[in-house]
């Protein structure tokens, strides 16, 4: 009878214990990743993939301490639509308490109603569209925005004694970001744009926009274009129409020589001068174990780039803000905990600022060049802690 009554007592008591113990900490934490997994944006999907598998290895495949589910949903490209009930059912069917991933920013804006609705944290890793923070108080980002990066390539311009230049961008949210930001920087430090144009984003032929800004012959061109298909294909025009012997000079954001794609496209790339937040090879230590443990478990056919840095960035963030939660991951609580964090990343010193939930960080200027023999973003200016310009001020 007294070793039953102890058995009662141990039972009640560890009963008791258990019920002290949060239950959210004890159940796996489902996180939805909305992102490009075919098509001819499939690598966005496959770099997403593997910055996470990275982080979650490193950390015994938890955060906050507690186990991670990742349930994978691919919107095939820019599909707003697609993005948008993807990710109500991952809210409704899945019961995930984190959305993230969100590669292409019309799909973040119409993720931006889904959060708000249902009042999910949300943490974007790639859409650089400036004002996707301002679309819903449940959405940080950990990426990057387009006038972030183009702010500081138009001021080194200037420092370079450019004062004429010619802007070409994709014709989608980001692109226009570029354009604006890159205009009101350049013509505020006493800069002239003396031509724009804008591209569509499907299949473009750029003959015929290279040509026209040949026959203008502006000092220098801007352009942006997403990582992927455009920029290896405007090079290639750029080269044939000897825009270089041209005396006509070329700067762009990272995007145009992304780590992932810098090898198929190139020696069109080499010398361009590009700005950016992170390059495959940023000299840190944090940054040389981040690239060697890549290549340990995926190999060097593929190098990790902006993408897998911020997938691994975004998961760091999420496993210090549910440290401050104590591993609950509902949405006021969770979006509370993100704001003013600031931590060590691959890339830099980055911080996620408090009033405006974007990223706060390093901006490099790089050139292109051949490092044993491998196409490599070479950083040799910076600009430090940058806010995305649209936001200055708040």
């Amino acid at each position: 009878m007294k070793t039953y009554r102890r058995f009662l007592l141990c039972a009640a008591l560890l009963a008791c214990t258990g019920a002290l113990v949060p239950a959210h900490a004890q159940e796996a934490l489902r996180i939805g990743l909305i992102a490009t997994y075919s098509g001819p944006y499939a690598d966005y999907g496959r770099q997403f993939d593997a910055g996470i598998a990275l982080y979650l290895k490193e950390h015994g495949g938890k955060i906050g301490g507690r186990p991670v589910e990742i349930v994978k949903k691919d919107t095939g490209g820019p599909a707003p639509d697609a993005a948008k009930r993807i990710a109500q059912e991952l809210v409704v069917r899945d019961k995930v308490s984190v959305l993230t991933g969100l590669d292409f920013s019309p799909n973040a804006y119409a993720v931006g109603a889904v959060a708000t609705q249902a009042k999910v944290p949300t943490i974007v890793m790639n859409a650089a569209s400036s004002a996707i923070t301002t679309s819903s108080p449940y959405i940080a980002r950990l990426s990057f925005t387009v006038q972030q990066v183009t702010d500081p390539m138009a001021r080194y311009m200037l420092k370079q004694g450019v004062k004429e230049a010619y802007t070409v961008v994709a014709d989608y949210a980001s692109g226009q970001d570029a354009e604006t930001a890159f205009k009101k920087s350049f013509t505020a430090g006493g800069g002239k744009v003396v031509g724009e144009v804008r591209t569509p984003m499907n299949n473009p032929d750029f003959s015929a926009y290279v040509q026209r800004i040949k026959d203008s012959k502006p000092q220098a061109v801007f352009f942006f274009f997403p990582s992927g298909v455009m920029p290896p294909a405007f090079l290639k025009v750029w080269k044939e129409r000897g825009m270089e012997e041209a005396g006509i000079k070329l700067f762009a954001t990272g995007e145009a020589t992304d780590d992932s794609f810098l090898e198929a496209t190139g020696d069109v790339a080499l010398n361009l001068v590009t700005s950016h937040h992170y390059s495959y090879a940023h000299p840190s230590a944090k940054n040389q174990k981040f690239v060697k443990d890549f290549e340990a478990q995926f190999g060097t056919a593929i190098r990790p780039n902006y993408f897998a840095v911020t997938a691994y960035d975004a998961l760091a963030a999420l496993d210090l803000a549910l440290a401050k939660t104590k591993g609950d991951a509902t949405g006021d609580k969770l979006m509370a905990a993100l704001k003013g964090l600031a931590f060590e990343s691959p890339r830099g010193p980055v911080e996620i600022d408090a009033a405006t939930r974007d990223i706060v960080q390093t901006v490099y200027i790089r050139k292109t060049e051949k490092s044993g023999g491998r196409l490599v973003n070479v950083e040799f200016d910076r600009f430090d802690r940058v806010k995305d310009p649209a936001k200055e001020g708040s």
